[in-house]
């Protein structure tokens, strides 16, 4: 069974940095690109940013480029996202997510964990 379990939310201020972490069991781990995703309150979930097999390859939204950064561990079976400069509008419940192949569509993506709130007071 395939579990994504995310880590590392909360309350943040505006400039703030957090780190989110997302531990994987179930599959293999280094077969898998990994993405993460977000969805505010009234708005549909949006890519944030995704990681390939190897973590050489990288792409990211725009809003969020220059900020976020995705990193994995593919001994620990671990993906990260190192947020900073956050912003109000960054308030979302995030997602991690695999998929065999890099993408930022949400319906390329096999496997999701079940979220972590991330709020950025202003």
């Amino acid at each position: 069974q395939v579990q994504l379990v995310e880590s590392g939310g909360g309350l943040v201020q505006a400039g703030g940095s957090l780190r989110l972490s997302c531990a994987a069991s179930g599959l293999t781990f280094s077969t898998y690109a990994m993405g993460w995703f977000r969805q505010a309150p009234g708005k549909e979930r949006e890519f944030v940013g995704a990681n390939s097999r190897t973590g050489m390859g990288k792409i990211y939204a725009d809003s969020v480029k220059g900020r976020f950064t995705i990193s994995r561990d593919n001994n620990k079976n671990t993906v990260s996202l190192q947020m900073n400069s956050l912003k109000p509008e960054d308030t979302a419940v995030y997602y991690c997510a695999a998929t065999q192949s890099l993408s930022i569509r949400l319906k390329d993506y096999d496997y999701w964990g079940q979220g972590t709130q991330v709020t950025v007071s202003s």
